[in-house]
């Protein structure tokens, strides 16, 4: 024993997330709140009334996500998306049609996401690419660009999920499970999505890969690779 007090061994960084690179945890939660007034107002005031509150809640969003500073384009696109949803179900008369521009939505990202990944343009790399301001360098470091396709299986199959859960319901006309399973399967499955396909991203990676922010070349012949900055 010495009289030499010991010091505690501190704890490095903790490794960055997808979540801390793309975040979108507020919008997420923000896209629940016309689907459910949908339903409340359906449930109090039939069609009319849920269209209604839908579109009130639609515009409140939206002059909030406008004042903290959120992208002008963003805001409108979200209070653009209620709208239409609200005139599809009037058009047609049915609440459960409301819910009709979400499943052709998850459908063509469901596409969208698996043609990447075949093409070997996998929007996971895109989108994280981008917040990065890597552009496309991410598609240089072959390792990168095979951990980004696996893990953009992950995000196709949230669009898959969502489709199998909401196209029965629709059919079977069941509006206030649709607006359960709206609210259930946006900011909760966009979690699970963001933390499963990191972890697949970080298994897919080899051991001693700098990680995202720094992708690796492919070595030239007679080179070694290089890693950029």
């Amino acid at each position: 024993m010495t009289g030499t007090p010991q010091r505690e061994p501190q704890a490095g960084p903790r490794p960055e997330s997808l979540a801390d690179l793309l975040g979108g945890r507020r919008g997420a939660v923000d896209a629940t709140l016309p689907p459910l007034a949908f339903g409340l107002g359906w449930v109090l005031g039939g069609l009319r009334g849920g269209v209604l509150a839908a579109l009130l809640t639609g515009t409140a969003v939206a002059g909030w996500r406008w004042r903290r500073g959120d992208r002008p384009r963003s805001v409108l696109i979200g209070l653009l998306a209620v709208c239409v949803a609200a005139l599809v179900a009037l058009r047609t008369g049915r609440a459960e049609d409301f819910f009709l521009l979400q499943i052709a939505a998850n459908a063509a990202s469901a596409l969208a996401w698996a043609v990447s990944i075949v093409v070997r343009w996998p929007l996971l790399g895109v989108v994280v690419g981008t917040a990065l301001g890597q552009r496309t360098r991410w598609r240089r470091d072959p390792a990168l660009l095979r951990a980004y396709g696996r893990g953009s299986w992950v995000w196709a199959g949230t669009y898959v999920l969502r489709l199998a859960v909401f196209i029965p319901l629709w059919l079977d006309g069941q509006v206030v499970a649709l607006t359960v399973a709206r609210a259930a399967l946006t900011w909760p499955l966009i979690a699970a999505a963001l933390a499963s396909s990191w972890v697949v991203i970080r298994r897919s990676l080899p051991a001693g890969h700098p990680g995202l922010r720094h992708p690796v070349t492919a070595p030239v012949p007679g080179g070694e690779p290089v890693r950029e900055e």
